[in-house]
């Protein structure tokens, strides 16, 4: 922001509020720092400001965003803002600070791991510190050309990795595809410029398509008294169309969302007619409807996806949703610390942002709360590469949504199993698994699940897990959970299990007894690790004490069965010994 736009801005403030005091502090702190891009540095302070203000967030939260950099880049202490500012303010600013570069994973430090997992503990308890974290990180990332290469590569995988998945688990689809798209480029330069390449006359050909099929949607709609409030064109952007074309052989006719139709109509019955409407009049393809207004994703989101065989018999993908549905899916929790606001506008905003947390949408935010905990207690065995591995997979990749047969659901990374499914529901679920069905039809515990599906885990008492599984589940829950089961039956074998058997055999003393004895211990392949032999005092019967590796009870009984045909043989007992 320039100085008039800021100063602009801030004329809606009465001269003594707290966003213009800490604009004033902030400014006075910064005012010997220029950015890489020329700017003073308060542009940076002011535009994050603004951005969170667009949010409507409170005013401390605007405050907070002025100060945001004040602590890491000045002189200035959170005592001293705490006593300027107040307690909530400065407990923002210092929960903004603790996050410091990260490392792309090959080479973390301790001090970089700590300071991530803190900082992610820390928004638990107060969300709006990473609200101004991710208006302050997409104001980077707008900026980030005038940085040099290893910086820009080094923020845009923080972006990429971290932020822009962090923003799409708090319902923020918009911001977490503009900080996707911002990253792309940056870290897949080759595969950015191959896209453009590839999509600009694609794009061109899809977009003028849409902007054709426009009006012949409305007529539809409005010929059968549905009043579209808007249709308008989303166009898929390149980094989500880059990972699509993996899944598809980089094959563009697979491709069918490459430009969508969004309609907004008044209400929850006026979307299923609409949909009802597009069915009748083109047919769709099997299998690409979701209903995500019945079954909204954990993140919030909500609306109806469906993809037909439209005019020209091209494939065409249309999203419909009300205005409120639009307004949440761009914004997500920022939307409902809205709609918070406009219900009651009373002095309890930090207890409302403390308390949402508990809310079923944003469990996995408690769930990551409990997961450091228990990641403090390992942490002796566990390096830091497999922290971030272990933040990655778990919490930061790309999900399914699958559901118990009571219709929760369950959020898991792609390609997940039953077994994944069955830990993540407890421990002894997953240690007891037997089997499973999947939508009602019997399937293998191996299968990797789909978003949508109705998974029920069949179990048994005392059942413990295959160590089978570790070839092919995704989560490290289960991972660890198998590994300490199987540790747990090993030791208990290795505490019982025999060093050897030994064999008593009575026999008719005569010459060449202990060979036939060895010749059937050799033709068996059973090694003889001692052998014993004693004769009574009148020298007619002997006795042999046989030490032998231990073998199976099927092969004990062969092993006895053929000793008794020995000549002589009196009697032959075993037991195992330690």
């Amino acid at each position: 922001m320039t100085t008039a736009a800021i100063a602009a801005w801030l004329k809606k403030y009465p001269p003594d509020s707290v966003a213009i005091r800490a604009f004033q502090t902030a400014k006075e702190a910064h005012q010997e720092e220029i950015r890489q891009d020329g700017r003073p540095y308060i542009s940076h302070a002011a535009t994050v400001a603004k951005m969170v203000s667009e949010l409507n967030l409170d005013e401390h939260s605007i405050a907070a965003a002025f100060l945001h950099d004040v602590i890491e880049n000045t002189s200035l202490t959170v005592p001293e803002i705490r006593e300027k500012f107040g307690e909530d303010i400065a407990n923002l600013v210092e929960g903004m600070t603790k996050l410091k570069k990260i490392n792309a994973p090959e080479n973390p430090t301790e001090v970089q791991i700590e300071n991530l997992r803190k900082f992610f503990v820390a928004s638990a308890g107060d969300l709006r510190v990473i609200l101004i974290k991710l208006m302050d990180r997409l104001h980077n990332m707008r900026t980030l050309k005038s940085l040099k290469p290893p910086a820009q590569k080094r923020i845009a995988w923080e972006t990429m990795e971290i932020y822009a998945p962090l923003a799409y688990r708090l319902g923020m689809q918009k911001l977490s595809g503009e900080l996707d798209e911002l990253s792309f480029p940056y870290l897949y330069p080759i595969e950015h410029h191959w896209l453009l390449k590839q999509t600009q006359e694609k794009y061109q050909e899809r977009a003028a398509y849409v902007e054709k099929m426009k009006p012949i949607v409305e007529k539809l709609l409005r010929d059968n008294e549905i009043e579209p409030i808007n249709i308008d064109a989303r166009a898929k952007n390149y980094s989500s169309l880059y990972r699509k074309l993996l899944r598809y052989d980089m094959d563009f006719s697979k491709i069918h969302d490459l430009v969508a139709l969004r309609i907004i109509v008044k209400d929850i019955d006026e979307c299923y007619g609409a949909l009802g409407l597009i069915h009748s009049q083109w047919p769709p393809l099997p299998g690409r409807f979701k209903d995500y207004i019945a079954r909204p994703k954990p993140n919030g989101y909500k609306g109806l996806h469906t993809t037909v065989f439209c005019e020209e018999n091209k494939i065409t993908e249309f999203q419909i949703r009300t205005p409120e549905m639009h307004h949440e899916n761009e914004m997500g929790i920022a939307a409902s610390w809205v709609y918070h606001q406009l219900k009651e506008r009373k002095d309890e905003s930090l207890a409302k942002w403390r308390t949402m947390t508990s809310k079923k949408e944003l469990r996995w935010v408690e769930q990551l709360k409990d997961w450091q905990k228990n990641f403090d207690k390992e942490s002796s065995r566990q390096t830091t590469e497999e922290f971030l591995e272990s933040l990655k997979t778990d919490f930061f990749k790309d999900r399914i949504f699958v559901l118990t047969p009571e219709n929760e659901i369950i959020d898991l990374p792609a390609g997940a199993t039953p077994i994944d499914f069955a830990y993540r529901i407890h421990t002894q679920v997953g240690n007891q698994c037997i089997g499973t069905k999947i939508n009602d039809k019997i399937a293998s515990l191996d299968q990797q699940l789909n978003s949508g599906d109705v998974v029920e885990i069949v179990i048994q008492p005392n059942k413990k897990p295959s160590s089978i599984w570790l070839q092919f589940v995704k989560t490290d829950k289960a991972k660890e959970k198998i590994r300490e089961e199987i540790k747990k039956k090993e030791s208990a074998i290795n505490k019982n299990r025999p060093v050897f058997l030994e064999f008593k055999i009575i026999n008719i003393k005569r010459i060449g007894f202990l060979r036939d004895l060895a010749d059937v211990f050799a033709k068996m392949k059973i090694g003889i690790i001692s052998l014993k032999n004693q004769d009574d005092a009148q020298g007619l019967f002997s006795a042999t004490l046989v030490r032998s590796q231990t073998i199976p009870e099927t092969k004990i009984r062969k092993l006895i069965t053929k000793i008794k045909k020995i000549t002589g043989i009196k009697e032959v007992t075993y037991r195992f010994e330690k």
